[in-house]
C-alpha cells in the first residue's frame, strides 16, 4: 500500500502519549450518515478506545467538563447527566438507567505513535 492510500485510510485523532490510563479523553468529531457526531478517545489498561460521545439513555454527552469521562477511580466511564457507568474497553453500561446498552465504539489503530481512525473499518463513518 502506498503512502497516499494509507493517508486516505486513516485520520489522526491525537498522539498516543496524550492519553493516560483513566485520564482525560481527547475529543474529536466524526460524520455519519450526514450528521456530525461528538466522539472521544481514551486509554484504559494500556489500550486505546474511542466512542461516540452520546449516552444511550438520554442522548447527552458523557463528559461533565471537556474530556472528563472517567469516574473518580479512573476505572469506569461515567455519564455526567445521570451517573451511568460504562466499561471503558467495551462501552457496555454496567450500572445505571441504560444498563446493558452500549456506547457506539469507533475502531482505532496506532500509526507511528498516532491514534487514528480506521476509515476502511468505519463503513458509515467519515471525517467530519
Amino acid at each position: 500500500m502506498d503512502a497516499d492510500t494509507r493517508v486516505d485510510r486513516i485520520r489522526r485523532v491525537c498522539r498516543r502519549e496524550q492519553l493516560a490510563d483513566g485520564g482525560k479523553a481527547v475529543r474529536f468529531s466524526i460524520a455519519r450518515q450526514g450528521q456530525t457526531l461528538p466522539a472521544f478517545a481514551i486509554a484504559h489498561d494500556g489500550h486505546v478506545h474511542a466512542y461516540v460521545n452520546i449516552c444511550p439513555h438520554r442522548g447527552t454527552s458523557l463528559d461533565w467538563q471537556p474530556g472528563e469521562v472517567f469516574d473518580e477511580s479512573g476505572l469506569y466511564l461515567i455519564c455526567a447527566t445521570h451517573g451511568a457507568l460504562f466499561a471503558p474497553d467495551t462501552g457496555l453500561c454496567i450500572a445505571g438507567p441504560c444498563q446493558g446498552a452500549c456506547l457506539q465504539k469507533i475502531p482505532l489503530t496506532l500509526e507511528a505513535g498516532n491514534v487514528a481512525l480506521e476509515h476502511d473499518m468505519l463503513a458509515n463513518f467519515t471525517d467530519a
